[in-house]
């Protein structure tokens, strides 16, 4: 009769993991080889490049008929030459003090990434909502642009720079104690966590700020597909809902039936990236249109188009497909680990932000652009930052950086990071003096584009404000 073995002792238990104390302890030793307030200082490299050469390196790639457009939008004021200028601000932050510490990075954590969208749930909350350029980074990164962005937003609303240091400090002030609360919280409470848009509009001191936005989130509420979006965007072409010309901003190009062949080649593939659940959901909808269409001021340039899909006449969907292009990060922090931008892109959504679109997935093209796809509208509000008085400004830059926090501690350790920045308001004053320096910075970079341009140096197209 064989002799049975006795079981083996060998544990294959792990190490316990570091309780919210020790990483707090452990994000407070980092001071000692990167002290907090080294990250006051601004100072451009010797090897900095033009703005010239690098607005040049930022077009490769784009559509040769919408450069002017983007350089032209870039050339209307200091701030939205910042807004394009991410590469710009990506290659001198690679030269900036950091802790150490990395987490999903946004990449271009400006003022306006930042804004209210519809759950699943259908609730509005208030987040992150542009992560074009999202790679893991340091977190230091994101904050200083938010910071900078700030300042410019204050000065472009005539604001002094005493009351853009007071901004940026409540901003940095909101993330940092935040930040705390993450680290002691636990990990499903920090995923579950949500800012919702109403609560923070109870809480707002400007009672015309208040009134306003109310307005909007209740419009927003209400705002139906077909009786808004469907007959504002979409014409019929005999029998046939398309998307209707808007030249240059909206357009079908002269390769239309190309165009829609394309698509629906990279349709197939945007499917399959979807969880099951909702491949049931797309697939009541036929593909009936696609029209190129120029967004914002970073992404001007890129392809960008929006679908028209067809549950029935009475049943729109409106799916925006934005090209994912290699992040400005990479060249400073490390080339993403997906293949396909739009996969990183997706992936950013998910990681940092608290709810993300049902339909958001990523493609590939025939010419191997790689894309993302997502909702045109879903209850989208982006901040009237023009209208703010120096109230609101603090207000809402509170609101960005506790925004900001939640989604750097989903896949960071707060608890580290906290320990790093501490309880006082060290940390919070050095980011405010780089935010002023960088700002300054930014309106020297401005004026030198602008001197390239008019030179001649740059095809510009000024189109009219509304």
């Amino acid at each position: 009769m064989a002799t049975r073995r006795k079981a083996s002792k060998k544990s294959h238990s792990h190490p316990p993991r570091p309780s919210p104390t020790e990483l707090y302890a452990l994000g407070k030793s980092l001071r000692d080889k990167c002290p907090r307030d080294s990250h006051a200082a601004w100072k451009p490299s010797s090897k900095r490049s033009s703005p010239l050469d690098l607005q040049r390196l930022s077009n490769v790639g784009r559509i040769e008929s919408l450069i002017p457009i983007r350089n032209g939008r870039m050339l209307r004021s200091p701030f939205t030459f910042y807004r394009g200028a991410a590469l710009n601000m990506a290659l001198d932050l690679a030269h900036s003090p950091r802790s150490g510490l990395r987490v999903q990075a946004c990449g271009d954590a400006h003022l306006l990434n930042f804004g209210g969208f519809a759950t699943p749930e259908r609730r509005v909350i208030f987040d992150i909502n542009d992560l074009d350029e999202t790679l893991p980074a340091p977190w230091e990164w994101d904050v200083k642009r938010l910071a900078a962005s700030l300042v410019l937003a204050c000065r472009s609303n005539g604001f002094t720079d005493r009351r853009a240091r007071e901004t940026v400090r409540a901003c940095v002030r909101s993330y940092r104690e935040h930040m705390l609360e993450y680290g002691e919280m636990r990990a499903l409470d920090v995923w579950y966590s949500r800012i919702d848009l109403k609560d923070l509009i109870a809480d707002l001191d400007d009672a015309e700020a208040k009134r306003r936005i109310e307005k909007r989130l209740a419009e927003s509420r209400v705002r139906d597909v077909v009786e808004h979006d469907f007959p504002k965007l979409a014409a019929m072409r005999g029998q046939r809902p398309v998307i209707k010309d808007n030249p240059p901003l909206v357009y079908h190009p002269q390769e239309e039936d190309e165009l829609l062949r394309r698509a629906h080649h990279a349709f197939h593939t945007y499917r399959d990236t979807l969880q099951e659940d909702r491949r049931v959901l797309l697939d009541r909808y036929e593909l009936a249109d696609i029209a190129v269409k120029v967004v914002g001021v970073g992404s001007v340039g890129t392809f960008c188009a929006v679908l028209l899909m067809m549950a029935r006449k009475d049943d729109p969907l409106f799916l925006q497909v934005k090209e994912a292009r290699a992040s400005v990060l990479e060249r400073a922090a490390g080339k993403s680990k997906y293949d396909n931008h739009g996969q990183r892109v997706v992936c950013g959504y998910r990681l940092m932000q608290a709810a993300s679109d049902i339909f958001l997935g990523w493609t590939e093209g025939l010419e191997g652009r790689h894309f993302y796809v997502r909702q045109l509208r879903d209850a989208k509000m982006s901040p009237q930052v023009e209208l703010f008085n120096p109230l609101t400004m603090v207000q809402y830059a509170t609101i960005c950086g506790w925004a900001l926090s939640h989604a750097h501690a989903r896949s960071g350790q707060p608890a580290q990071i906290a320990g790093y920045m501490g309880k006082n308001d060290q940390f919070d004053r050095a980011i405010a003096k780089f935010a002023i320096a960088y700002a300054d910075q930014t309106e020297s970079d401005y004026e030198d584009l602008k001197k390239a341009a008019q030179a001649g140096f740059l095809d510009v197209v000024m189109e009219t404000e509304e």
